[in-house]
């Protein structure tokens, strides 16, 4: 499970539509309360917050817009429109970020080049709105291979 930090934007088809899917599993692991992937790093965040399904609702009410923008049709029925605008951010370090641009910029070389040239070319990383940038390491929860 990926639920990105960086805009929804950067994602070729494959990686929004996987991005929706896992973002919709994870909003039911967070409306039940427990399961397999209530742990999950990539939820934690989302946990942490005063309140988890309206976050994630947040989240995902970006990845629906981005979604509209290129024509597709995903229901919107599955979340609840949030206006997310006196919702905390979740903070993003620096280096996740990063991290996660050079993990994208790996899937899109073999899927979709260009949209690794504009990834790769984007000066200052956009994030999902959702989320602000702080200073700091790559998450401990990330598997990091040298």
């Amino acid at each position: 499970m990926r639920l990105w930090s960086i805009h929804p934007k950067y994602l070729d088809t494959k990686g929004l539509v996987a991005l929706w899917r896992e973002g919709l599993l994870a909003r039911s692991v967070l409306i039940r309360g427990y399961g397999a992937y209530y742990n999950h790093p990539q939820i934690i965040r989302f946990k942490n917050t005063e309140n988890p399904v309206l976050y994630i609702d947040g989240y995902l009410r970006y990845v629906l817009m981005e979604s509209l923008k290129r024509g597709y049709n995903f229901n919107s029925n599955k979340i609840n429109n949030v206006d997310d605008t006196n919702l905390n951010k979740i903070k993003v370090t620096t280096e996740q970020i990063y991290f996660e641009r050079d993990h994208l910029l790996k899937k899109l070389k073999l899927r979709d080049l260009e949209k690794y040239y504009m990834l790769n070319e984007e000066k200052n990383i956009e994030l999902n709105p959702l989320f602000i940038s702080v200073d700091g390491p790559v998450e401990h929860w990330e598997k990091m291979r040298y």
